[in-house]
């Protein structure tokens, strides 16, 4: 079932006790869990949860759904979406030596890095040069590095925000990045828990929350990092492959059992759920169980269909890449958020670069070697990504983000590398109500500081929920304290 709009009102709900006891709990009552879902009876008669009326958003949405990219490990944003020549110029040079010695004593260098631990980070003082080459693209004139041409070619459609920042000096921030607190004070929901939560499903087959390429290594979050934490597990991150014959690797059932067999044993849990469920009419722990067994069956049968990318036209799959053994992995990953979200898929979380430590992007030598490696796997299937979803018209109201967990210091590394930056990064975002051909915020001339229009990872998704309808602000659970930083503030001038 495709996208549909939330119509009923929870004043208007049947009472559960006649709903569960009249309709047939054989295999065609299963849908009931969906019902209850999209109707906010379970969040509804959980006196701990808290919603926006209905179900329903806060304000008019310019979006419906998020398809969010991580980069894991920290790309670097002086060889992607924020080039700096000044380093090539100087390069060789300490920062002490070069006319910018002045970052050095800048007010941001310990400024919100609430938790940095001393040592644990060095600034790396002898300036590395660029390596890639870039130039100017789109009516702006946005200037991207040579490593993201394909990407580059839609810059009229995106927006580049150049002044992000975050505390974490180590790999703790990639889980720092989707849930806006630092790995040291614990794991709290993430952007796609809070978006799940607060709106609900869209439709009855399809996970709202789905999660594609291999999650960030325990050592930076795990799981964590598309966990819903206290909001519950069925708001957190459902994992998906793309690949047909197992699309659904930790919920399929297994190659031994029959649809049938299995129809039956749902069919008979559901019965037995009845029983219970005319006892105990407000328990929500049962509604929602109820609602997990119908999903997990409706997925292994309507997944496998969204995952299958042949059926695309073959001018489609190589506009993502998918002739190309490099681009191939990567870009039927973003064909298939295409799918997902066509199908009314909320929000659809792809990582690239895990590689069971730091992940790919960490550069702390051989950077030219390795990004230009990376970039080549995910800068074609991307700028595919956005092409396509402009020309289907869902680029306007699906919300694309390009991030990663911080950037790169300015100074070289074992000679050929980069170390970790929290102090300066960028983000790029596309569609569903953000502007195009637009740079917002800016570094110093080495890309040390975010000087202009700083932001917190929390702006980023506030902005995404913003443009969801939601008031970042509004989503609370009474009882769980949240601090200021962690709603953010859209960020306005982005927005279109």
């Amino acid at each position: 079932m495709d996208r549909q709009p939330q119509e009923q009102t929870r004043s208007s709900l049947l009472p559960r006790r006649a709903f569960l006891a009249d309709i047939g709990m054989g295999f065609t009552g299963l849908a009931l869990g969906a019902l209850l879902a999209r109707d906010a009876v379970v969040r509804a008669n959980d006196p701990q949860l808290w919603l926006p009326p209905d179900g329903q958003p806060h304000h008019p949405p310019k979006a419906k759904s998020v398809i969010w990219i991580f980069l894991v490990g920290g790309m670097s944003h002086m060889e992607s979406f924020d080039p700096k020549p000044e380093l090539t110029k100087h390069a060789g040079k300490t920062i002490a030596e070069s006319p910018f010695k002045a970052v050095l004593d800048s007010p941001y260098l310990k400024k919100n890095l609430r938790e940095f631990v001393a040592g644990n980070h060095k600034v790396q003082p002898t300036l590395f040069p660029l390596q890639v080459e870039y130039k100017k693209y789109g009516q702006t004139g946005v200037e991207i590095s040579d490593w993201w041409q394909h990407t580059a070619q839609c810059a009229d459609d995106f927006a580049v925000v150049r002044s992000m920042w975050t505390t974490d000096n180590d790999h703790g921030a990639q889980l720092q990045f989707h849930t806006g607190r630092h790995a040291l004070e614990g794991q709290f929901p993430t952007i796609g828990s809070w978006i799940h939560y607060g709106l609900g499903s869209l439709n009855d087959n399809l996970p709202q929350f789905a999660v594609m390429g291999t999650p960030i290594a325990d050592c930076c979050g795990g799981v964590g990092a598309h966990g819903a934490n206290y909001l519950g597990p069925e708001h957190a991150g459902i994992q998906l492959s793309t690949d047909p014959k197992n699309p659904l690797p930790f919920a399929g059932p297994g190659p031994d059992v029959y649809r049938e067999e299995q129809a039956g044993e749902f069919g008979l849990l559901n019965r037995l759920n009845r029983l219970s469920s005319v006892e105990y009419p407000d328990d929500p722990a049962l509604a929602a169980r109820i609602k997990s067994y119908e999903l997990a069956f409706h997925m292994q049968t309507t997944v496998p269909d969204v995952v299958n990318c042949e059926v695309e036209s073959e001018e489609t799959r190589k506009q993502y890449g998918l002739d190309e053994k490099v681009t191939e992995p990567f870009g039927r990953q973003c064909l298939v958020a295409r799918r997902l979200v066509e199908k009314g898929v909320r929000f659809v979380q792809i990582f690239h670069g895990s590689n069971g430590g730091a992940g790919a992007w960490d550069a702390h030598s051989g950077l030219k070697k390795g990004h230009s490696t990376l970039c080549g796997q995910v800068d074609k299937p991307i700028a595919g990504l956005i092409k396509d979803l402009k020309a289907r018209g869902l680029l306007d109201e699906t919300i694309v983000v390009i991030g990663t967990e911080f950037g790169r210091t300015p100074g070289a590394e074992r000679a050929d590398g980069r170390d970790h930056h929290p102090y300066a990064f960028s983000v790029v975002m596309a569609g569903g109500g953000i502007k195009g051909g637009v740079v917002h915020g800016a570094t110093d001339e080495v890309g040390f500081h975010a000087v202009e229009n700083r932001h917190y990872v929390t702006d980023i998704h506030a902005t995404v929920l913003h443009l969801l309808g939601l008031d970042a602000h509004r989503l609370e659970i009474p009882g769980r304290k949240r601090l200021e930083i962690d709603y953010g503030k859209p960020i306005r001038e982005i927005i279109a």
